[in-house]
């Protein structure tokens, strides 16, 4: 048994040498109501930063403790079970997954996967058709405003991320006439353009981001998928249309940083939001879990279809 333990505090950059790899034994025997898993799949993801620090800033997640086993988003195989509803190699998964090779785990705090629903590729369910889909989807859905016909322009930062890949592609789907995302090497944006879909994709590390958007947003922006904050989402949210919406997914450019979440804008990106009547509210996918299991199967349908690219 191998597990990962955190060992860092504060703010800055993460380095290897706040982890360390332990070997460890388990126990023999499971108790009633428990399985032991061997793990197959770990979701390594950006709001895990924020659990690195004393306070994570966000009321649904605890921080990880220095010197106790890391743990997010996981999938296994039953290698025993003394729970009711699982049995010997049943797939699982968790959001709260030990970062361990084989765990001993609560059975009732595990939900049980269909692989044929992802054709087998089960670390799908970690991602396009997991937490990282659901937030894709739920986001443009409950904070995107998206109508068909509208001809809607949509721009996404972070575009070639995990989630960012799918938003676009989604807000295709929903009814998007217009979808720009916004990466940071030539051949992100040539994926996202030649295989996912998108009409246009700006390298923010070259050339001048407000001129580019301008030439590919004639319309203006109407929303926008937001994964980093920063300096991008000041000069997209400063070509915003009256009326539209700010998916709030993620501030990645800020989690290094001593700052609230989210980061407040700067006063004359503030004052255009307000004019404007721009929304920009925080967005938390585990506030729609009601909608979780509709969704997801509507997920792994667009992928089974192919019109989800993973």
């Amino acid at each position: 048994l191998f597990d990962f333990k955190i060992i860092l505090g504060k703010n800055g950059v993460p380095v290897a040498e706040n982890f360390r790899l332990e070997q460890s034994t388990i126990a023999d025997m499971i108790q009633a109501g428990q399985v032991r898993v061997r793990t197959l799949y770990l979701s390594v993801d950006p709001y895990m930063r924020c659990r690195m620090n004393e306070d994570t800033g966000s009321d649904y997640l605890l921080p990880w403790q220095l010197s106790e086993v890391a743990d997010g988003g996981g999938i296994g195989v039953v290698e025993e079970s003394k729970h009711d509803n699982l049995a010997k190699g049943d797939f699982v998964t968790s959001f709260s997954w030990p970062w361990q090779t084989v765990a001993i785990l609560d059975g009732s705090l595990l939900q049980k996967l269909v692989p044929q629903l992802v054709s087998g590729r089960l670390s799908y369910f970690l991602g396009a058709a997991g937490i990282t889909g659901l937030t894709a989807l739920l986001g443009i859905k409950e904070k995107g405003h998206v109508t068909v016909g509208a001809n809607q322009t949509m721009v996404v930062s972070g575009a070639a991320g995990a989630c960012g890949s799918l938003a676009g592609q989604i807000g295709r789907l929903e009814g998007c006439s217009r979808v720009v995302g916004i990466a940071g090497t030539d051949e992100k944006c040539s994926i996202l353009v030649q295989e996912m879909g998108f009409d246009a994709a700006i390298n923010y590390k070259k050339g001048n981001v407000a001129e580019q958007l301008r030439e590919l947003c004639p319309g203006g922006v109407d929303v926008y998928f937001d994964n980093v904050g920063g300096d991008i989402s000041d000069t997209v949210i400063s070509q915003m249309n009256q009326n539209s919406h700010i998916i709030l997914c993620g501030q990645i450019s800020q989690y290094n940083k001593d700052v609230p979440y989210p980061p407040p804008l700067p006063p004359d990106i503030e004052k255009i939001q307000k004019e404007r009547n721009i929304t920009r509210e925080r967005f938390l996918v585990l506030n729609y879990m009601d909608k979780q299991e509709a969704s997801i199967l509507q997920l792994c349908q667009w992928i089974q279809e192919g019109k989800l690219k993973v």
